[in-house]
C-alpha cells in the first residue's frame, strides 16, 4: 500500500497547533521529496503564495494552498527521479508582490541574474568532479587583453593552461563564449582541473571570452565571427603551443553562446573541428515569421531558417545538450537531425533540468571527454 504524502498526513492531524506545524516544518524543511513528488512549503501570512519557476509543462506561477487554521502553505508537484529544478517563492499581500528564495531550503544556485532555490529530486547529486579535489593539481588562469579590429575595441579574456603545462607539447584549444560566467557559475576551472587530473579529458588550453554586448554580438554577428576565427585564433597560436589542425580546436557556449558558436563555425568552415553547445537558442520557424521570441531572436531565426533550408557540413563533430524542462528542448531536438543530415557527427544528451548554469556544468564531463578524450586516447591527425 502506497504511503500517504507527509503533507497529507499532517492535514489529517486532529489538532494543528502551532507546535505541531513547527515540528513538521523542522523535520521536513522544503521541498519534501517523496518518490516522484516534491512538496513546497512556506510559512507566513499572505493573501496568496506561489512557486515561481521555468519548468515547461507546469503552471507558472504554481499556486500554494494554505493549510486551514495554520500559517503553513503547500503545493505538491510531480518530480521524476534525477530531476533538478530552480525556483523561487512569491507572496501577494494586497497589491504588493514579493519574490524571494525559499527560506526553508538551503540549496541555492547562482547566475548573472541572481540566485534561485534548488529542488533536487531523488537520484540527483552534484557530480564529484565539479567539486574541489585537493588531490587535483590546479591549472593557471590568467587575464589577457588584445586589440580587435573586427570588434573595434580592446577584448579581455581569461586563459587557462593545465597543470604541468609544457611548451614542448602541443595542446588542443577550447574557446568558451560567456567565458567568465562559465568560470564563476559553472565551476569550469575546477571541472577542468579535476577532469584533467583524472585523465577523463586531455590537457588543453582554454580561452574564456566574454562579450561586450551579447544580444548583439552572439546571434550571427559577422564581426564577432571574424574576431574569433581570424584574430583570436592567430593570437593564441602565437602565444601557446597549440595543435595546428581543426581537430584540435573546439568552440563552445550555452544559450545565445551556442548560437554564436554555430554561426562562427558556419562562417568559417573547417576552422573549428568540433563544437560543444548547451541549450542553444537555435530558434526557427517552419512557416511564417512568428517565432514568439521577441526582436532579440529575429537574427537567430533568420540564420537558423537559412541553414535548415540548406544544411552544410561546417564542422566534424558537435556535442549538444539540453534540459527537457526548458522551452528550447524542441528546437534542439529538431536540429540534431539537421546537423546529422549535413554529415556532422552529433552526440546529443537530454537532462531533467532547465536553462541554467548548473545544468550546463553537469554536462561538461560528458561533452569534453567525448570531444577531447584523456591521454590514453589522445591521438589527433
Amino acid at each position: 500500500m502506497r504511503r500517504k504524502l507527509a503533507i497529507n498526513r499532517l492535514r489529517e492531524q486532529p489538532e494543528l497547533t502551532h507546535e505541531v506545524v513547527s515540528a513538521f516544518v523542522d523535520k521536513y524543511r522544503s521541498p519534501i521529496i517523496e518518490g516522484q513528488h516534491a512538496t513546497f512549503l512556506f510559512r507566513g501570512h499572505a493573501d496568496e503564495v506561489f512557486v515561481r519557476h521555468r519548468v515547461v509543462g507546469l503552471p507558472d506561477p504554481l499556486p500554494m494552498k494554505q493549510i486551514p487554521n495554520t500559517d503553513l502553505w503547500a503545493a505538491t508537484s510531480d518530480l521524476p527521479a534525477g530531476s533538478r529544478v530552480e525556483y523561487q517563492l512569491e507572496t501577494r499581500n494586497g497589491d504588493h508582490y514579493e519574490r524571494f528564495n525559499d527560506p526553508l531550503n538551503p540549496l541555492v544556485a547562482h547566475s548573472p541574474m541572481g540566485s534561485s532555490s534548488v529542488c533536487a529530486g531523488e537520484g540527483y547529486h552534484v557530480p564529484d568532479w565539479a567539486l574541489h579535489d585537493p588531490e587535483a593539481r590546479p591549472g593557471d588562469l590568467v587575464e589577457h587583453q588584445m586589440r580587435s579590429k573586427a570588434l573595434r575595441r580592446e577584448q579581455s579574456m581569461l586563459i587557462y593552461t593545465p597543470a604541468r603545462f609544457n611548451t614542448v607539447l602541443r595542446y588542443p584549444l577550447l574557446v568558451v563564449h560567456d567565458g567568465p560566467e562559465y568560470v564563476q557559475f559553472a565551476a569550469m576551472k575546477t571541472v577542468l582541473d579535476n577532469l584533467i587530473h583524472r585523465l577523463d579529458v586531455a590537457p588543453m588550453v582554454v580561452a574564456f571570452v566574454p562579450p561586450h554586448d551579447r544580444m548583439r554580438e552572439y546571434p550571427n554577428f559577422a564581426p564577432h565571427a571574424r574576431f574569433m576565427a581570424r584574430e583570436l585564433l592567430p593570437e593564441l597560436e602565437s602565444r601557446y603551443p597549440l595543435l595546428d589542425s581543426a581537430s584540435g580546436r573546439c568552440i563552445m557556449g550555452g544559450s545565445f553562446g551556442g548560437v554564436a558558436s554555430v554561426s562562427t563555425a558556419y562562417r568559417y568552415p573547417g576552422v573549428f573541428g568540433s563544437l560543444l553547445i548547451q541549450s542553444a537558442s537555435l530558434v526557427f520557424t517552419d512557416i511564417g515569421q512568428d517565432h514568439g521570441g521577441g526582436p532579440a531572436f529575429d537574427p537567430v531565426v533568420k540564420f537558423v531558417n537559412r541553414y535548415r533550408a540548406k544544411p552544410t557540413r561546417f564542422t566534424d563533430r558537435i556535442y549538444m545538450s539540453c534540459g527537457i524542462y526548458e522551452p528550447l528542448i524542441t528546437p534542439n531536438r529538431s536540429m540534431v537531425s539537421v546537423f546529422r543530415e549535413a554529415g556532422i557527427t552529433v552526440k546529443y544528451e537530454e537532462t531533467r533540468d532547465g536553462h541554467n548554469w548548473d545544468n550546463w556544468r553537469d554536462r561538461l564531463r560528458s561533452g569534453l571527454s567525448w570531444l577531447f578524450p584523456g591521454p590514453q586516447k589522445y591521438v589527433y591527425e
